[in-house]
């Protein structure tokens, strides 16, 4: 099926998003396991797997389409420094993939391309509802209980 080549070009930019979020979240992970946080370790490689998933469904899709993936492209990465900033970076990397999300979706909307559609908003609900919620979440713990007592419950 010959898709329309402005949402495929703006599939292409979601899937650099995600391939550059899971490149992130990779790293991050790793630090965290080289640090001693079992449970983030955990945690954000799964992140890194969803965004693995999400990139192959973006994949499928211009395949479908009859577009050539993009996989070569990344975006610059925000490695953190220590375990708030990486945590905070995650979060702006995941309103930054949500906010992409909804302008491809309302250009899938434009174009009646309502299954491309479809599938961007289970993406996006996976973005808002599991990964944005986490990291915000563990944002909250860090300024009730402070850094360290947060730490201590992640190793």
């Amino acid at each position: 099926m010959k898709g329309n080549p402005e949402v495929i070009a703006a599939l292409n930019s979601l899937l650099t998003g995600e391939l550059s979020a899971m490149d992130q979240y990779f790293v991050h992970a790793h630090m965290y396991e080289d640090w001693g946080f079992d449970e983030l370790y955990t945690r954000i490689l799964h992140e890194s797997d969803d965004e693995k998933a999400h990139a192959a469904k973006l994949v499928q899709r211009i395949l479908f389409l009859e577009g050539t993936p993009d996989v070569a492209s990344r975006e610059a990465l925000n490695i953190g420094k220590d375990v708030e900033e990486m945590l905070k970076n995650d979060l702006n990397y995941e309103y930054a993939v949500a906010d992409h999300l909804r302008e491809v979706i309302a250009l899938c909307e434009a174009k009646e391309d309502f299954q491309t559609r479809e599938i961007l908003e289970v993406l996006l609900d996976d973005t808002e509802s599991d990964h944005m919620y986490w990291l915000e979440k563990q944002i909250r713990l860090i300024d009730r209980v402070g850094l360290q007592n947060y730490l201590q419950t992640k190793m």
